[in-house]
């Protein structure tokens, strides 16, 4: 992190619900009804001394001084979207994430690992949501620290650690869906082992890469398997297995029938082999098998 580096917040504001849209009017009056909403994200953004960087598809990027401007500004776009919506009997809505930390500006654009939480935030955010990061939240004034509430702590890709995530609520508290205590996280591992080789996943492994490519983390001895055969990334306390391959993953859970995955993705639970192109009983030698360990932290 270079000290030069301006501190900045950045937010996303996507249109939820434009797919149908384009469905329902047709492709020239939903493109322009898409372009009076991120038109209106502009000017609520301008209102608070942000400026759009630019927009991709149906998503404004925006960025601001300070994260108090974001939030102010975040609130007022789904103020504003939401009396259009109506107005109009539109089902649409914003999704909104933003982050606040240090970013390159050049040539108008923005680069930087703000950039990327921010676009992390609006992807977990539902229409109608503001979400951002527990860090962002710690730099806003105490009258809008008092308007947030915590969701989650969420895996996000490329960190390796959890992320804190709150939501900023901008409308009539009633309106919103009363959140439950958080229970007690759980310290999670997953234990393989492939041949004479043994290996051990926690909380502080967010993916490992599994395949016939030698710069997998575990590499596959079978003509088979694919180069990039599969994944295994952690989802908080639970551990995912991703299949990216030609012929197929295919898992046995202990006591259970064998299962087939292609292009999809299966929770890891108990114990259990894996078998990549082919079953696992057909190269015993190359099967990973898998126990998950549910500790309380």
């Amino acid at each position: 992190m270079n000290p030069a580096e301006p501190s900045v917040a950045v937010l996303f504001a996507d249109v939820a619900g434009s797919t149908r849209l384009y469905e329902q009017l047709g492709d020239a009056q939903a493109l322009a009804t898409m372009s009076r909403c991120l038109e209106l994200a502009r000017e609520a953004a301008a209102a608070y001394g942000g400026r759009l960087v630019k927009t991709i598809g149906d998503e404004a990027m925006l960025v601001f001084p300070t994260a108090d401007q974001a939030a102010a500004a975040a609130a007022e776009i789904q103020g504003r979207m939401s009396e259009v919506a109506s107005a109009d009997n539109l089902r649409l809505a914003f999704r909104i994430g933003f982050h606040f930390g240090f970013a390159i500006e050049r040539d108008g654009d923005v680069f930087g690992d703000s950039v990327n939480i921010a676009a992390r935030m609006v992807a977990l955010a539902k229409g109608g949501q503001i979400i951002l990061s527990a860090s962002t939240a710690e730099t806003l004034s105490p009258y809008l620290r008092g308007h947030l509430r915590e969701l989650d702590a969420m895996t996000v890709k490329g960190k390796e650690r959890d992320i804190d995530v709150m939501e900023l609520a901008w409308q009539n508290s009633a309106d919103l869906t009363e959140v439950v205590a958080r229970p007690s996280s759980r310290g999670a591992a997953l234990e393989l082992r492939h041949g004479a080789r043994t290996i051990r996943l926690t909380g502080d492994t967010s993916v490992l890469t599994l395949g016939r490519d030698t710069q997998n983390d575990v590499v596959i001895a079978d003509r088979l398997a694919s180069r990039l055969h599969a994944r295994i990334e952690r989802r908080r306390d639970k551990f995912a297995l991703i299949d990216q391959s030609s012929n197929g993953t295919y898992v046995c859970f202990d006591g259970e029938r064998e299962l087939r995955l292609h292009c999809e993705e299966l929770l890891l639970r108990g114990r259990g082999r894996i078998g990549f192109g082919q079953p696992c009983e057909a190269n015993v030698a190359e099967t990973l098998s898998f126990a998950c360990i549910d500790n309380q932290a």
